[in-house]
């Protein structure tokens, strides 16, 4: 395996933002829409908003969305990771292990403290690699609602 660098996307990375996006999409068989320039660039700058890309040269191999929460009980945030998604080529070679790290070391850097993260019950692959990680589940139900 080439070498691999993880890096945080910012306001002119649009190319590899639509990149980690459509990877996300392909490895959760998940529909995507165009996603339009402003949009895009609108996320980019957002800094509650986190994507990181895993880079293997020029080509997207993993990407990991996060946003930053603020607190009001203490003049804190703490990170959401909403999506960690690996390259199928690129599994179980610590690409996923990367992000995550970079995330932490990143965060821990802003003074955010906490990093948490929901994972599907029956999804045992995503729950054994937090528990690889040192994560410790929390017995929460998330309950969802439609706007319309």
């Amino acid at each position: 395996m080439s070498a691999i660098e993880v890096r945080r996307l910012v306001g002119g990375d649009r190319a590899e933002a639509r990149d980690t996006f459509a990877l996300m999409a392909k490895v959760f068989g998940e529909d995507s829409a165009p996603l339009g320039d402003g949009y895009v660039d609108r996320l980019l700058g957002d800094d509650s908003f986190w994507v990181l890309g895993a880079f293997a040269g020029p080509d997207i191999v993993g990407s990991l969305t996060a946003h930053s929460l603020p607190m009001t009980r203490c003049p804190s945030s703490e990170l959401f990771i909403y999506d960690l998604a690996v390259h199928p080529d690129h599994r179980r070679q610590g690409v996923g292990r990367r992000l995550l790290q970079e995330l932490r070391s990143a965060a821990a850097q802003m003074g955010i403290t906490e990093v948490f993260v929901a994972a599907d019950n029956d999804d045992e692959h995503a729950l054994d690699f937090y528990r690889a990680e040192g994560a410790v589940g929390s017995p929460v139900t998330i309950f969802s609602f439609c706007t319309r």
